[in-house]
């Protein structure tokens, strides 16, 4: 395979492995933050974070290897993104690490004040990073001021640049969408009134979500240039069409089938950004010439070889592996499973 070639496998790679994160992740997310509204007691708290604490650093390993293949295959989109991006990148990874602190360090202490702020991180934590992602991506889906300055990419803008409309707009998407994922993830992970609970969020939540969605399509079309790709080739928006029926469709459901579609939502409405983006990893909101694409910032023809025979390698025993283990927790968790000093608690 030649270096475009690679180029083009390593950038759906890049948006496949972004897409796989946020399926996984999101529900952590919802369910993080909307635990306040749902948990009516400790037990429906514990039973809440139980759903989470066998997967949630498994569904992170993601968010890693998105990273990991960033800087291996962009490396200089890489560089220029944490140099740019600082402040909003740091903040999301404050929100992760305080996020599984908590998760942790919850249980270890049998007092009220102790549980109960863990608890707040939890939810804050939660929240501001699917508020924050959300931020981050419709800034790359609009584009920054990139400029080009004797030959050097120069970034032209501010933190209070990043706090645009569009994309607040796509934090707010993100927040609902992940809400949405995590009320049906705790629909089928766990029994009795806490679980008819959740199916009621994921209703409530429902139509706010399809009218936030609808005003993202609108405000995506004169905001950004994410269509344009969609127009070069008509048939990508089947994507985007598959998306809208998957999202209008899960509200027919419940359990098992309506969270299968809201996977589905997610993973379509990434690969719609990414479709869009092709082949730009951070779009210039000034001139597409000076835009970080895959064709100009990815590693040498050598090192894309070596990284696509390790996916090929390593990739399927990691799916093989978080399979099995989403296999193992298959099943609900119970106020008597909490209560064992067998199981683990968190």
């Amino acid at each position: 395979m030649g270096l475009e070639t690679l180029q083009i496998i390593w950038f759906a790679l890049w948006g496949l492995l972004w897409a796989v994160y946020f399926m996984l992740d999101g529900f952590d997310f919802g369910a993080g933050y909307l635990m306040p509204f749902l948990a009516k007691s400790d037990t429906d708290k514990r039973i809440i974070i139980n759903t989470l604490g066998p997967v949630w650093d498994g569904n992170e390993v993601w968010l890693i290897t998105a990273g990991g293949a960033t800087f291996a295959a962009f490396p200089t989109t890489y560089a220029y993104m944490f140099s740019w991006l600082y402040l909003p990148l740091l903040a999301i990874l404050f929100c992760l690490i305080f996020r599984g602190v908590a998760f942790e360090f919850r249980g270890k202490k049998d007092s009220y004040g102790w549980q109960n702020g863990w608890d707040k991180v939890i939810a804050v934590s939660s929240f501001l990073a699917a508020f924050l992602f959300g931020v981050a991506f419709g800034n790359i889906f609009r584009g920054i001021p990139i400029n080009m300055v004797d030959g050097q990419f120069v970034y032209e803008g501010n933190f209070f640049l990043l706090l645009n409309p569009y994309a607040i707009l796509t934090g707010i998407l993100f927040v609902l969408v992940f809400a949405y994922h995590g009320a049906l993830w705790l629909n089928c992970k766990t029994e009795g009134e806490l679980s008819v609970r959740a199916a009621k969020m994921a209703k409530k939540l429902f139509i706010p979500l399809v009218v936030v969605a609808v005003l993202f399509l609108a405000m995506t079309y004169f905001s950004t240039h994410l269509y344009d790709n969609f127009f070069k080739m008509p048939a990508f928006f089947a994507v985007i069409v598959l998306c809208v029926i998957a999202l209008l469709v899960s509200g027919l459901f419940k359990g098992v089938k309506a969270f299968a579609l809201s996977c589905l939502v997610i993973v379509l409405t990434v690969f719609t950004g990414i479709i869009g983006l092709f082949p730009s990893l951070i779009p210039s909101s000034i001139s597409p010439e000076f835009s970080l694409t895959a064709f100009n910032t990815s590693s040498s023809l050598y090192t894309l070889k070596i990284m696509t025979i390790v996916v090929a390698m390593f990739v399927p025993v990691v799916l093989v592996y978080q399979i099995w283990s989403y296999y193992i927790f298959r099943h609900p968790v119970k106020p008597e499973d909490i209560a064992d000093p067998d199981v683990e608690t968190y």
